[in-house]
């Protein structure tokens, strides 16, 4: 029979054990962070009924679904973990408690042509919080300490949360008389980085027949910058041009004031009027968050407000404010440029014990005795050279190797190997342990990136 020559599909990770620990360790930082918010873990299933998840129809993301038939059964992989919460709160509306605030860190699937840093299967982690009605703005505060506590735990200290409000922009382009351009105003603008203000003015004149005046009046206020309350002084002298701008002015402020109090530095946080997100789908506070020595890899974190979580399932109002991280390319790039910390532990086990003796009562015993004390054992009772034991820890890097003979049954002691240092112990079994969780103490205070 001729063999399948083994191969993993394009645009699909698929790590060695020692990255997807490294990516294991992302993850429950992530779940460690946003439990301390209030904020419930969620799993949806990977496929739903199509029906159900291209309720909304069209566009771009029905191009890149993964859709097939099973029998009578037309189903979908999901493709984002947003439409499935729409799905899951509508459906167990009576059932849950609101403000609904989930978690959930989980694969989607988008049939687009894979490319580097991009892939057809990736992991999110998403949080939301949903209202019944309503929703205070306070909300929509708390996000960006959530960011800025999430990438701080990670190890990052040198990114920005760039924030703005739809209902400003929205506002703004309506008092020029041009909301119906609006959206391809806002992608246009969206350039701003990457082709300069001059291009987009072209754009903007050219491609949308602005007039000059107009086209220069929106690169003058997507340039307005400086720190926080510069920009909402700026903004502040635009009041009284349109009611959505002032209610969008309000909104912003109320976010930048709690921002302190949420404990998110000023180094950390900018309003950004460039800032659009979603065309649609936003209605109100919206965030991205940067890398500022990458800006080459875009925003890390985004999301923002949006009014009617699940208009498509329900006729209940149930607003929301959320934010997402591409978790897959955001680890795929900190692993091409060099920032995911290689000393960090990432060994399946603390410790390797190595049996010297026929009967392995004693050996079993002293593994169930690490377990119980939060320690990692693993028995290593294959036929095979001591030197190939050792070899086989080391590939692993499982820092601790304990050799337990007749001579260290006899005294009562464990012989404890540290293979870093090569320091070698022989205590008894309760001093051992003292010494193995000291020393993994220290191995595991760095942080799983490094700047």
């Amino acid at each position: 029979m001729a063999k399948q020559t083994p191969r993993t599909l394009s645009g699909f990770m698929e790590l060695l054990p020692a990255p997807q620990r490294q990516m294991e360790r992302i993850m429950e930082i992530l779940r460690e962070t946003y439990s301390l918010y209030g904020f419930t873990p969620l799993d949806t299933p990977v496929i739903e009924s199509s029906e159900v998840l291209l309720a909304k129809g069209g566009g771009e993301t029905e191009k890149q679904i993964y859709r097939f038939q099973k029998g009578d059964a037309d189903l979908s992989l999901r493709f984002d973990l947003t439409v499935p919460l729409a799905k899951y709160v509508a459906l167990h509306y009576n059932d849950l408690a609101f403000p609904f605030r989930r978690f959930q860190i989980g694969k989607v699937y988008r049939g687009e042509r894979a490319q580097r840093g991009r892939f057809r299967e990736f992991y999110q982690a998403d949080i939301d919080v949903i209202g019944d009605g309503k929703l205070s703005i306070l909300n929509e505060a708390e996000i960006p300490a959530i960011i800025y506590r999430t990438f701080s735990a990670l190890g990052l200290k040198r990114f920005r949360i760039r924030v703005n409000n739809r209902k400003i922009l929205n506002g703004f382009y309506a008092s020029l008389g041009l909301s119906g351009k609006a959206g391809d105003i806002m992608r246009t603008v969206d350039k701003l980085e990457k082709i300069g203000p001059e291009k987009v003015r072209d754009i903007l004149t050219g491609d949308f027949a602005l007039c000059p005046e107009h086209a220069q009046e929106i690169i003058d206020f997507i340039s307005i910058t400086g720190d926080s309350g510069a920009v909402l002084s700026a903004l502040e002298a635009r009041r009284g041009r349109n009611e959505i701008f002032d209610q969008g002015v309000d909104e912003l402020k109320t976010v930048v004031q709690y921002l302190g109090g949420f404990g998110v530095p000023a180094e950390n946080f900018a309003v950004d009027l460039t800032i659009a997100r979603g065309l649609d789908y936003y209605t109100g506070t919206v965030y991205e968050t940067v890398l500022l020595d990458h800006p080459e890899i875009g925003s890390v974190c985004s999301g923002g407000r949006y009014d009617n979580l699940a208009e498509y399932y329900t006729d209940k109002q149930l607003p929301g404010v959320g934010i997402s991280i591409g978790l897959t390319r955001l680890f795929y790039v900190l692993g091409e440029q060099g920032m995911l910390d290689p000393e960090l532990p990432t060994a399946p086990a603390d410790v390797l014990i190595l049996p010297m003796t026929e009967d392995l009562s004693e050996a079993i015993a002293l593994a169930t005795e690490l377990r119980d004390n939060g320690i990692r054992a693993q028995l290593h009772c294959e036929e095979k050279k001591f030197k190939q034991k050792i070899s086989y820890a080391d590939k692993l890097g499982i820092p601790y190797v304990i050799f337990l003979g007749e001579d260290e049954i006899r005294a009562g002691v464990v012989a404890c190997k540290d293979l870093a240092t090569g320091e070698q112990t022989k205590l008894d079994p309760k001093a051992t342990i003292y010494r193995i969780k000291a020393g993994l103490d220290a191995r595991n205070r760095g942080t799983v990136i490094r700047e």
